[in-house]
């Protein structure tokens, strides 16, 4: 976004725009209204990051403008929960657009990947877990995050996770999933310094409520530095923990 008004004032500067002709650009980058969605173009300044297409609920050419809108902008494009329909649709315009099937996103890049930074941990407690963790996991790397994975380490067999503890304690942020019961978080949260976002799944059985028993358990934990995104809210967790991570703030190393 700060490339885009610096490009704007050199074009004005060096006599390639008019005043009126600036101030039409101006308009669109706050944001631009489309009718059926509003690019918000501000977020980058905002965030850091730009605005994330959520793909359920829209069309794919509604989905395809907006993807136009951002990446003519020259900044990442991230389609979450998306079919692999629409990643085809997607792929006919941008011949650059990478799908990624577990984490079920279309990523669009327009430059080259920069040296990652800080650490982020996405941990799970089982193998189906891993859809919402690889959610997770992508959000902080195309966030400019370095990322680790640490997948089947649920309470069944504490004694996997301890075997990594050694891993877990280079994190600035960590990202923890689980369904079931939802006890992982709680037991990470006890074992480090950094801070825990603890994500609950709909995995599990019938009093596992579709991911509301887990949710509740995390809500209630008594381990101090653990917060809880929305069942299976992979993008939010992946998010916060990059925002924490490059603020620096946390424990772990670069």
């Amino acid at each position: 976004m700060q490339d885009s008004y610096r490009r704007l004032l050199e074009q004005i500067r060096e006599g390639q725009l008019s005043v009126e002709q600036a101030l039409q650009k101006l308009r669109a980058l706050p944001y631009e209204d489309l009718g059926y969605a509003k690019v918000d173009h501000r977020r980058l300044l905002q965030k850091g990051f730009p605005e994330v297409i959520y793909a359920p609920g829209k069309t794919v050419a509604q989905i395809k403008e907006i993807a136009r809108r951002l990446y003519d902008r020259a900044v990442p494009v991230l389609v979450t929960r998306a079919e692999p329909p629409v990643y085809e649709a997607l792929r006919e315009e941008f011949s650059g657009a990478e799908y990624h099937p577990e984490a079920r996103a279309v990523v669009i890049r327009t430059a080259e990947k920069a040296a990652p930074k800080g650490c982020v941990g996405v941990v799970t407690a089982g193998t189906a877990d891993l859809p919402v963790a690889e959610e997770a996991a992508l959000t902080a790397e195309l966030m400019g995050c370095r990322v680790f994975r640490l997948y089947d380490v649920g309470v069944a067999g504490l004694h996997r996770l301890f075997d990594r503890l050694d891993l877990l304690f280079q994190a600035r942020a960590l990202v923890v999933v689980a369904g079931m019961e939802g006890a992982l978080p709680s037991v990470v949260g006890g074992l480090v310094a950094c801070p825990v976002i603890a994500v609950p799944t709909s995995v599990g059985y019938g009093a596992h409520f579709n991911g509301l028993a887990p949710l509740l358990a995390m809500l209630s934990s008594c381990a101090p530095g653990v917060a809880v995104v929305n069942i299976d809210n992979g993008f939010g967790a992946g998010y916060m923990a990059a925002l924490i991570n490059l603020s620096g703030e946390g424990g772990g190393a670069d």
